[in-house]
């Protein structure tokens, strides 16, 4: 159960993802210098608007009799006059940068994401000195940890700085604590990607703490935004963040979270336990979602998956029911190859597949997407985005919003068959919060009784048609196709409460 990497990452989609729900972090695996890319679930610009549009009716009505006549070019012309505003951006809240130094030469590369713990590993070697990176992001405590270490006494060495494309300000406290301040932009960005031309709109903080040990470390600061580390045994780095974000309903100029206190108080109760202690309970917490399916398919003598037996599942599987009552099982005759087949860089083992059909590979699929769900929706988080909670743009395509004509509906299909129910709970309170604007959408633009949601959302709950071409952004049918999803529930788990 390992996404494998024979290098360091080169693009954003080369690197390994982490999440707990709400902060999320892209890990390059860089061997001069590391970096992860910082997200923040309810990092967006804007804020509430107005989704309705009084003209609406009028602009209709013409639409309606211009299609009745058959003239269709014309309808779709009018048509643009039911628009409305764009819908606003998700954000990236940043990175942590780590500089170890140039020109290293190394050996013994790897770098992989593992599935059953939920880690990223990165390690190699330079001479005689095996240097290892451990990052996770729990959900019980809310951060983002990372562990570097060697074999070697006094070996770690790097200097620490966290940065990002926002309006900010960043400060260093003599408690090794690196403190970024900032705020989005009031709007959704222009073209140009600039997120500093707009008013402030939503705050944020990140802090990140470093821990070293070793009787030799020293630690001092740069510049007045930097770390720098010499001669330490290990060190730990603790990144917690949190944003002014008070509702889909609140303006961020009338929020009165402070997102400076609430960094503090989530970091000051992860740095009160020992890094093996916030492991422990990340792997207890994630495990006890990720544990309670598993899938073995089996090879067939001639390379192909085999399709003889499979095991009865039981009906009605509640969400607690034991991993052994939600396993698909087959016989497997060459699970040794197979073995030997998940060392391998994934890359390989996909370019591979079209001739020798592995059907490990396909259990890794599989658990893979399971992990994404984890890792990016838990309940009292902010409900999956187009890109899961990673993004690294200010304007990133299609501004990472969630699209109910299919893709948020995608992300959250596989919750049910494979038995995680509880991540579903962010789209359940979206859909509570669509229901409120698109009630005042369906009756002033529709004049109409319930609710309407269209093509694209945002973190506000935007109900109201896209700015754009109407054959796309008209699409009314986003309340419904996500009502499905409640009903699904039931059905599935006949749970009434």
């Amino acid at each position: 159960m390992k996404v494998v990497f024979a290098s360091p990452a080169r693009y954003f989609t080369d690197a390994a993802p982490i999440g707990n729900g709400r902060l999320g972090a892209l890990v390059w695996g860089g061997v001069t210098s590391e970096k992860l890319q910082l997200n923040h679930d309810t990092l967006w610009t804007g804020g509430p608007g107005n989704y309705t549009n009084p003209k609406a009716p009028t602009v209709l009505s013409e639409v309606r009799s211009l299609v009745d006549k058959g003239l269709y070019p014309e309808a779709t012309a009018v048509a643009y006059g039911l628009s409305g505003d764009e819908t606003q951006s998700y954000q990236p809240l940043g990175d942590i940068d780590l500089a170890f130094g140039e020109h290293i030469k190394y050996t013994n590369y790897k770098r992989y994401l593992d599935l059953e713990s939920a880690t990223v590993n990165v390690t190699y070697s330079v001479g005689e000195v095996l240097y290892s990176r451990e990052h996770f992001s729990s959900n019980p405590h809310q951060v983002i940890a990372t562990k570097i270490s060697a074999n070697k006494p006094g070996a770690v060495s790097c200097t620490v700085s966290l940065a990002t494309p926002l309006d900010h300000r960043i400060r260093v406290t003599d408690a090794n604590e690196i403190i970024m301040e900032g705020s989005c932009p009031g709007e959704k960005p222009a073209g140009d990607g600039n997120a500093s031309n707009h008013p402030p709109g939503m705050k944020f903080c990140a802090i990140l703490y470093l821990l070293t040990s070793g009787a030799n470390g020293q630690v001092q600061v740069l510049n007045d935004k930097m770390l720098k580390l010499d001669g330490a045994d290990s060190a730990v780095l603790l990144l917690a963040a949190a944003t002014s974000f008070e509702g889909p309903f609140v303006k961020p100029s009338e929020s009165t979270l402070d997102p400076v206190t609430s960094a503090f108080t989530t970091l000051n109760m992860a740095r009160s336990m020992s890094y093996a202690q916030l492991k422990a309970y990340h792997m207890d917490d994630y495990q006890s979602l990720f544990q309670r399916v598993s899938l073995q398919l089996s090879r067939g003598s001639n390379g192909v998956l085999g399709g003889s037996t499979l095991a009865h599942l039981p009906e009605n599987i509640s969400q607690d029911a034991a991993v052994s009552d939600c396993t698909v099982q087959m016989v497997d005759c060459s699970r040794l190859n197979e073995l030997n087949n998940s060392e391998k860089p994934t890359v390989d083992r996909i370019i591979s597949f079209r001739h020798d059909e592995d059907p490990s590979l396909v259990e890794l699929l599989f658990q893979f997407g399971r992990y994404l769900l984890i890792s990016c929706s838990r309940p009292g988080t902010q409900v999956s985005n187009l890109q899961g909670i990673w993004n690294n743009e200010t304007n990133a395509p299609w501004g990472t919003a969630p699209h109910p004509n299919i893709n948020l509906q995608m992300n959250y299909w596989p919750s049910l068959p494979c038995n995680l129910s509880e991540c579903q709970d962010p789209l359940f309170d979206f859909i509570g919060s669509l229901s409120v604007n698109g009630a005042k959408t369906a009756k002033v633009n529709y004049g109409a009784n319930g609710w309407v949601s269209h093509q694209v959302t945002d973190l506000w709950a935007k109900t109201s048609p896209d700015a754009g071409d109407p054959s796309w952004a008209l699409w009314p049918m986003g309340g419904p196709w996500l009502a499905t999803h409640l009903w699904e529930h039931y059905s599935f788990t006949m749970d009434r409460v």
